[in-house]
């Protein structure tokens, strides 16, 4: 009998060894109700802070931990070009509106989903493209493109209006905007108005601007962060830099061209990321109340019209503004338009 009871023990012990197995390959295997358990990996250039509150929220509600994965988007986009065939996100989001993620198709990085709650969108509403019209990518929020200024240097009545306001020579060594060559933020103000324009008049006029720049750096939100400083009366960029430095006190505020590039922020489902369950789900979570919620109180224009903006601009309020962007000459001319910056602009 001590035999036979020595044999259950360890035919016991066997079971119990066999079972946890099973359960940490579950898990491993994203065993989550078929949630995709795990982890969820996501890539974005997006503030840390703000990433990281949304990898909070997403895991309060669905108990699915985020590893936010952070740095600038063409560092991201050459990240997932290097691990095709190995990739390691699951979910980009973010990158300065839609021009990298419209090249990111051409690269096969990303693939076909559109949460459910956007299903229903028109792919264009009043000039805005709302979501790529095979659902490579879904709008999170609105990014309108115009001009921070120092309230202390500048009054409202004087700040430019149009692009066109730039070129007053009062504005001459107390301009700053980002770098075209490595900034996605001035590549977008570029190629628009050469859209509008053509592209010798955009050549004319952006050495124009360029003479009248004190600084011209590679960060997309370091003029908005220069105009805060003192170090110069006019910036471009994005409203929610502008409105993110006045609500932490700083003598900041922004003013919407009359014509300006308007544009969403989207997410994007990585191919063949290690989790695509997951991923899915936290497509479908930055479309949520709770997350729109969150963006908002990053002072970013949430896309969900029943999420209150908290700054003065929303999605009805910028639509008369927005300028129509031919997507298919962006695309083409991309890349040839950043390199020929340097060549051109002396």
């Amino acid at each position: 009998m001590k035999g036979k009871k020595g044999q259950l023990v360890i035919a016991g012990l066997f079971i119990v060894f066999i079972s946890l197995l099973a359960a940490c390959a579950e898990d491993d295997e994203g065993g989550d109700g078929g949630s995709g358990g795990g982890s969820v990996t996501l890539y974005s250039p997006e503030t840390p802070d703000l990433t990281n509150e949304l990898a909070a929220k997403f895991q309060e509600i669905h108990g699915i931990p985020v590893n936010v994965d952070y740095a600038g988007t063409n560092v991201l986009v050459n990240q997932m070009i290097a691990e095709q065939g190995n990739p390691q996100a699951d979910v980009w989001y973010g990158g300065g509106g839609i021009l990298p993620f419209e090249a990111a198709i051409e690269r096969d990085i990303i693939t076909q989903y559109i949460p459910e709650a956007a299903e229903d969108w028109e792919v264009t509403e009043n000039g805005i493209k709302m979501k790529h019209h095979d659902g490579y990518y879904v709008g999170t929020e609105i990014f309108v493109l115009g001009f921070a200024y120092n309230t202390e240097l500048v009054s409202e009545e004087e700040a430019p209006k149009t692009w066109e306001d730039l070129l007053d020579p009062k504005w001459e060594d107390k301009i700053q905007f980002p770098n075209p060559a490595a900034s996605g933020t001035s590549t977008l103000m570029v190629l628009s108005y050469m859209m509008q324009h053509g592209e010798e008049a955009g050549w004319e006029y952006f050495q124009q601007l360029t003479d009248y720049a004190n600084s011209i750096p590679d960060s997309g939100s370091s003029p908005t962060t220069g105009v805060a400083m003192g170090e110069a009366e006019i910036a471009i960029g994005f409203d929610f830099m502008a409105y993110e430095l006045k609500e932490n006190g700083e003598a900041v505020d922004f003013i919407i061209p009359d014509e300006t590039p308007v544009l969403v922020n989207p997410a994007a489902l990585v191919k063949d990321g290690p989790n695509p369950e997951g991923g899915q789900l936290f497509m479908d979570f930055m479309l949520s109340d709770e997350a729109q919620e969150i963006l908002a109180s990053w002072n970013h224009i949430p896309i969900n019209p029943e999420i209150e903006s908290q700054t003065p601009i929303s999605l009805e309020t910028i639509q008369e503004h927005a300028i129509d962007l031919d997507i298919d000459w962006v695309n083409e001319n991309y890349d040839r338009i950043r390199n020929e910056w340097n060549e051109k602009i002396q």
